[in-house]
């Protein structure tokens, strides 16, 4: 059974060891963007105000990466001191004289190479650390690390705050209220197309974008031209293609090889045509379906957004915004697009995760989440 953190009985000197979500975009050494890490805070001071004494252990995924400069951003809002390992006798001592309420950030975890091995020592050693584990970090739960499956075989284990809020919202999507939208784009079929064949019956309107968009088009039988298509079974193309409530573009936004844009039907599409956003026609039909929805779901962008065709992904974000549905959106692209139409803050919830949030709609748990119920 999951239990949050909040449901634990934390007395003062507890020592407390966070998997926390620390893996921020860096530019030459420094935090370029402060949300992920800034996404702890509501677990932190909870134990800071129980007189924890709490370890953060974490990573940043670009190879060699200190985690100093994330610490330094959560050391503005908590106090938090940087700690280069829990292992050696300066650490060893550091963390024995904690006091309580004092929060320590261990240095990148990956500079550990048992961690990506979920060594079974090395994840006992972490244990041992600690009276109680807490996983913060959903965005890193589809990985069968050390310090994300293997801590809570020996200490009991919890959800963090925004682990939790991340877990009960995209479950959401498995019993919605309706009329239910699911709405899926972006570049990776591969990571969309499962989320499509299991959410699929639990939705009354279900919408496919991007390049498995392309993909369900071509499979109807119309050309997409340079268009980039799924290298996925086609018997998964036509499983979804068949489904009467599953729908992509009517219309499209095209470049032609003159470098000119050209709003087309599908039937219109020659081998030179390349799709890079969605039409008007489409865009205002998803708005319609979209006002009277009780539920959304939406992953992904529409368009080519990165090559400057946003005005889809922006439009849909807009219909969505507008809407009275509970919207819970996601992707770091959506979130990129979002940012730069200054629409972000307007759902019911946005998701912090990435490859974590498709691989638990498509499959309905992760390592991270077995772990904690385990």
């Amino acid at each position: 059974m999951l239990k949050s953190i909040t449901e634990a009985t934390i007395l003062p000197g507890t020592r407390v060891l966070v998997r926390a979500n620390l893996n921020v975009p860096m530019e030459r050494g420094s935090v370029a963007d402060t949300s992920r890490a800034l996404g702890n805070l509501p677990t932190l001071r909870f134990l800071k105000g129980k007189g924890a004494k709490t370890i953060l252990v974490g990573h940043v995924s670009v190879e060699g990466e200190s985690l100093k400069p994330v610490a330094d951003i959560l050391a503005q809002h908590v106090p938090v001191s940087f700690l280069e390992s829990p292992f050696d006798e300066v650490g060893k001592e550091k963390l024995e004289h904690m006091q309580d309420g004092d929060i320590v950030c261990l240095e990148n975890i990956r500079q550990f190479p048992e961690e990506e091995k979920n060594d079974e020592a090395f994840a006992q050693k972490l244990a041992g650390l600690a009276d109680i584990f807490v996983n913060d970090d959903f965005t890193s739960a589809h990985r069968v690390h050390a310090s994300i499956v293997g801590v809570p075989h020996y200490i009991p284990s919890y959800m963090g705050i925004r682990f939790a809020e991340e877990y009960e919202h995209l479950s959401e999507a498995f019993h919605p209220q309706h009329p239910a939208v699911l709405i899926v784009g972006g570049a990776k079929p591969e990571t969309k197309l499962p989320i499509i064949t299991a959410l699929a019956p639990h939705m009354d309107s279900v919408f496919v974008f991007g390049v498995s968009g392309n993909s369900l088009l071509k499979t109807k039988g119309f050309s997409v031209g340079t268009s980039r298509v799924a290298s996925v079974n086609e018997e998964v193309l036509r499983t979804i293609v068949a489904m009467p409530h599953v729908s992509t573009y009517t219309d499209v936004l095209t470049l032609g090889v003159d470098g000119k844009e050209h709003v087309l039907t599908p039937e219109a599409l020659g081998p030179d045509d390349t799709i890079v956003d969605a039409g008007p026609e489409t865009l205002a039909h998803l708005a319609q379906v979209v006002s009277s929805a009780a539920f959304v779901l939406w992953n992904g962008p529409l368009g080519l957004y990165e090559k400057g065709f946003s005005v889809g992904t922006q439009e849909c974000a807009r219909a969505i915004a507008s809407s009275r549905a509970e919207s819970i959106v996601g992707g770091g692209d959506t979130d990129a697009v979002l940012a730069e139409g200054h629409i972000s803050g307007t759902f019911t919830f946005t998701s912090s995760a990435g490859g974590a949030m498709l691989e638990f709609l498509a499959q309905g748990t992760l390592p991270g989440i077995d772990a904690l119920k385990d």
